[in-house]
Order: C-alpha cells, then structure tokens, then sequence
C-alpha cells in the first residue's frame, strides 16, 4: 500500500494543465466571462487483498444534474467548507458513508471544467480500511467498486459521440462491465491515467 500511495502522489506533483468537458470538442466556443462554482469530488482507493479498487457511485434518475451517470462522490464547496478537499472528504461522508479520518489525502488532479458550470478538483485519497458503505437516499443509486488498474489503463478509453444541445459533441468512456463511465468522470480518469504512464 505505501508502494502504490508514493507512486500516486509522485505523478500527482508533476503539475499539468486542466481539463474539461470541451476538449475533444474545439469548434464548441466556452464564454470567457463564465462564471464557474467551485467543487471538490473524491477518488477514493480502497486496497482489499492486495488489489486497489476505485470506488465510483451511480447518481440517482431523480437528480437535475447528470442523472444516472457514473460519478465520484463530491460536490459543490459550502461555505462551511475550508477547501475543495474539505469539500470533497465530506461529499463523500455524506454520499457514501466514508469517514473522514480514514481517508489519506495523496493530492489532486489539475481541475476540470463540466457543462455544467463547475471548476472541479478531484481528490485522490486512499481509504486505510473497510468501511460500511450508507449509499444517500435520493442521490446515489449504487456504490461499486473497479479496479484501479482497469481506469487508469490507456487503453480502456475511446472516444464516443453523442447529440447535445442540437450538435455532435464527443467525450471519453472507460466502460466496466454493466458500468458506463463517460463524460467529466471518464475525463479525469483519463488525465490521471496520463499522469501514471
């Protein structure tokens, strides 16, 4: 466990550039006045007989942003929040059940950009132990878990289209099993992946 936390937070302090929504798309024009809300989301690493897993949440249908899709725990920052860590570590608390003082911070990933008008931070933590997972009622649907090595494998990711807002827009997807992680999600696993090469 101390290999891969090392490993990790070596490629974390390389730096990099941030990412968003639009990169696979360079003809779709972003504001340069636009005005983004910070949000902090956790990946959270949990080691179980000696394999690292992701663990990733499905967003409930009722949710008005991004229904159903694959997500990290996290959210927006409250004002009670000190930072997009902070942000993130109790997202996840509230989301998953994951208790703070479990969770090693080992840095974060440049920010990215969401349709949706938020600048996000990913966390990347490793949690030291099991936990009980208490997914929250009306936001996540489903907890899971991916090995790590399947997400941050290059290769796992492609390039897929879809119609949005009347005109083609491509993303990436990093697929498991019954699982579709596309958009924001599969984005920052990507510019992850990028740092662990």
């Amino acid at each position: 466990m101390s290999d891969l936390a090392s490993s990790i937070r070596s490629a974390l302090g390389e730096g990099g550039r941030p990412s968003s929504d639009f990169d696979l798309n360079p003809d779709f024009k972003l504001k340069p006045d636009r005005a983004l809300r910070q949000a902090g989301v956790l990946a959270p690493v949990l080691v179980r007989d000696g394999v690292p897993e992701l663990i990733l949440t499905k967003r409930s249908s009722a949710l008005k942003h991004h229904p159903g899709q694959i997500a990290f725990p996290g959210g927006k920052v409250d004002e009670g929040d000190a930072d997009v860590i902070a942000a993130a570590l109790r997202e996840a608390r509230e989301e998953i059940g994951l208790p703070t003082d479990l969770v090693e911070v080992l840095g974060t990933l440049p920010t990215h950009e969401t349709v949706t008008g938020f600048e996000v931070t990913p966390v990347i933590g490793l949690v030291r132990e099991d936990f009980e997972i208490v997914p929250e009622f009306g936001e996540v649907a489903e907890v899971f878990r991916v090995p790590l090595s399947h997400v941050l494998d290059a290769n796992n990711f492609s390039i897929q289209s879809r119609r949005w807002r009347g005109q083609m827009r491509s993303y990436f997807a990093v697929p498991y099993g019954p699982y579709y992680i596309w958009g924001a999600t599969a984005r920052m696993l990507r510019a992850w992946s990028e740092k662990m090469q």
